[in-house]
């Protein structure tokens, strides 16, 4: 029978649409599920450096998830500091972020939809690993946007594959293992069709969580509930741990029975933003282009502001603390 989220907890292990919920005003069925006393799961709070040391792995499949804000740079740079190795990176927009990882030897693969600094140019650290093999080879599964956000609907449904009228006139298909096509039972079309992506972990950055590990993010959003929704586990930083959630309209709740670790990082999406708490710092995106062009400029950089400061007292601190005067916020 399906849950009546009015009567009781789901069923241990279930996850139903309920998980990720796009808020309409005052939607009295978001704030009963909330304010059950209980649930199958229960998200930890925990501090950055144990969600990490916890729930990312040596070789695993990591998205990290955010568009244009809510990008979750603080979880990145701990997963650098932690050496993790191996991993295969997946995200719609690669951008600073995954420059960083990819030049810190993080990174082996790359499961993407576009690639680049915003407005800015080009990902050099990306391209080395891409032209030169350094600091080791990169290999890349390159797909349109629609294209890998059905493969995480598909990962989150629970399906092997996902159906969409795509990549035709693309050389894609050529290029990926991941891309094929089929022929529609029921009309005869031919359609393209892309396996499930069920990442090891996903990470996204959201504003709030309350105390027992509801997640509310706003503003722009990307594909953050589905790659959740897809994974084996999950964690959330967010901006603040608040005593309860104030719904807003647009919004999306995940509700803690599908989140694994949620940990409190004020400015985790720095240089990034998180609309209500922090703006874009885009001069730091502008001087990324020749802080990051040589070997040598950007790994002085990243060993003095991300690998050095092993365990600041938080990102906020961390940025006030130890980036250039012209990189400092406006506001």
């Amino acid at each position: 029978m399906p849950w009546d989220p009015h009567v009781g907890d789901p069923p241990a292990g279930t996850l139903t649409v309920l998980a990720a919920i796009r808020i309409v005003a005052h939607d009295e069925n978001v704030c009963a599920l909330l304010a059950q006393p209980t649930r199958p799961v229960m998200a930890q709070v925990l501090p950055l450096d144990d969600a990490i040391a916890l729930l990312v792995r040596d070789g695993d499949c990591v998205a990290m998830e955010g568009f244009t804000h809510l990008i979750p740079f603080a979880a990145g740079h701990e997963i650098i500091r932690q050496r993790r190795r191996e991993l295969t990176l997946a995200r719609l927009t690669p951008d600073l972020l995954f420059d960083q990882m990819i030049g810190m030897d993080c990174a082996r693969r790359l499961v993407f939809s576009w690639g680049g600094n915003p407005g800015v140019g080009s990902l050099h650290r990306f391209r080395d690993a891409v032209e030169h093999g350094w600091p080791g080879p990169l290999a890349l599964d390159e797909h349109s946007h629609a294209g890998l956000t059905n493969r995480y609907v598909a990962g989150a449904s629970g399906l092997p594959f996902a159906t969409l009228r795509g990549y035709a006139g693309t050389d894609l298909a050529g290029h990926s293992p991941t891309v094929s096509a089929l022929q529609c039972p029921f009309t005869g079309e031919t359609l393209a069709a892309v396996p499930a992506l069920r990442p090891d972990v996903t990470i996204v950055h959201a504003q709030q969580a309350d105390r027992k590990g509801n997640v509310h993010l706003w503003g722009i959003t990307g594909v953050q509930k589905e790659a959740i929704l897809a994974a084996s586990r999950s964690l959330v930083t967010v901006e603040e741990i608040v005593d309860s959630i104030e719904l807003r309209p647009g919004g999306i709740v995940i509700p803690s029975w599908v989140v694994s670790a949620v940990s409190e990082v004020p400015g985790g999406s720095w240089p990034s933003y998180a609309l209500g708490y922090s703006d874009r710092d885009n001069d730091f995106y502008e001087a990324w282009d020749s802080l990051s062009r040589e070997r040598e400029t950007f790994l002085a950089w990243m060993q003095e502001h991300v690998v050095a400061p092993s365990k600041p007292k938080s990102v906020g601190s961390h940025r006030r603390e130890t980036r250039p005067d012209r990189f400092r916020d406006r506001r």
